[in-house]
């Protein structure tokens, strides 16, 4: 392998602004890069993890022109930690709207972890609007999925943090932790929410990277953005992500004619390798990499490098 590729210098945005997407929203948007050169779309994770500066650094900023936004509830989009009219399929009609500002036909679609569950939404609703796809720790949203992280199975690999994690919630409703997380998320009682919140990020934040890295875990802690983040999670996921059973998977030939690359860490304990195997099984003409000394997070080296790498690649650079 080539010298490990990371992340391109700091940049901060040549335009930002909100968007009124209707339904009382408003999202926030930036724009980095070179204006007019190849158009790219960011899909943050959570959902409601919001953007920060270093996912812009994942491109050439002499070779693209990227969009970055915060989705619905999350960051600097309004109202904070709003849970009506936000669906997937809201986000979606959202990234439209964000293509038609922009003026562009089609932009390559970036996505990790819940950004990839967003990007294939997208990508398969609106096939010829991504010219290319870019999707890291692959996230379908299907009940397996949801259960090994928030009921049994991440729970076995990290019990000392799972015990933090099941804290907040009697004995007597831990059969169904993401429904009793729900109750007291969505509580009249600001305390109860809080409290709930910070226990729901925490448990992600600590089980990210494959080595404790307080660079990653330490941005959860903070309250105003756990509330959006494990509001909007906890949300989505007691509604199963408003698709089918297994539609992105199910769905994954639509996809065939778009040029793109999946990278997993191997030990990815928020969303598994099989999610990502079995999206490859079904979409073999996109070009698969597996880390073997990965998590989940996007600033490991090893994902980060074969992300950059794609994303060199799709804008012509020699790699």
């Amino acid at each position: 392998m080539n010298q490990r590729r990371t992340y391109y210098p700091e940049i901060e945005p040549y335009a930002s602004g909100h968007l009124d997407v209707g339904n009382g929203h408003s999202v926030y948007w930036e724009r980095v890069g070179t204006p007019s050169a190849k158009p790219a779309v960011f899909l943050h994770g959570g959902p409601g993890g919001g953007t920060s500066a270093g996912q812009r650094r994942v491109f050439d900023p002499a070779l693209y022109d990227v969009l970055l936004f915060d989705q619905r509830g999350c960051g600097r989009s309004t109202p904070h930690a709003g849970l009506d009219h936000n669906t997937t399929w809201d986000l979606v009609a959202d990234i439209e709207k964000l293509r038609e500002m922009v003026g562009v036909e089609s932009w390559l679609v970036f996505g990790g972890s819940w950004g990839s569950t967003l990007a294939l939404a997208y990508a398969q609703t609106h096939p010829e609007r991504a010219s290319e796809l870019v999707l890291r720790g692959i996230f379908t949203l299907r009940r397996s999925e949801l259960h090994w992280y928030y009921q049994e199975g991440a729970s076995n690999i990290y019990p000392d943090k799972w015990e933090g994690f099941v804290a907040p919630i009697p004995l007597s409703e831990r059969d169904d932790l993401m429904g009793a997380y729900r109750k007291r998320l969505v509580s009249d009682n600001e305390t109860v929410q809080l409290e709930a919140a910070k226990a729901w990020a925490k448990w992600e934040g600590e089980t990210l990277t494959l080595l404790p890295d307080p660079s990653v875990s330490d941005a959860f802690y903070d309250g105003h953005y756990a509330l959006a983040f494990a509001r909007i999670e906890n949300h989505y996921f007691v509604h199963a992500g408003w698709m089918d059973e297994g539609q992105l998977i199910r769905d994954a030939n639509k996809l065939a004619d778009i040029p793109a690359v999946i990278v997993q860490g191997r030990y990815d304990v928020c969303t598994p390798a099989i999610t990502a195997w079995e999206l490859h099984r079904a979409w073999p003409e996109a070009e698969f990499q597996f880390v073997d000394d990965a998590g989940h997070a996007l600033s490991q080296p090893g994902i980060l490098h074969h992300l950059i790498e794609a994303t060199d690649r799709f804008a012509g650079k020699d790699i």
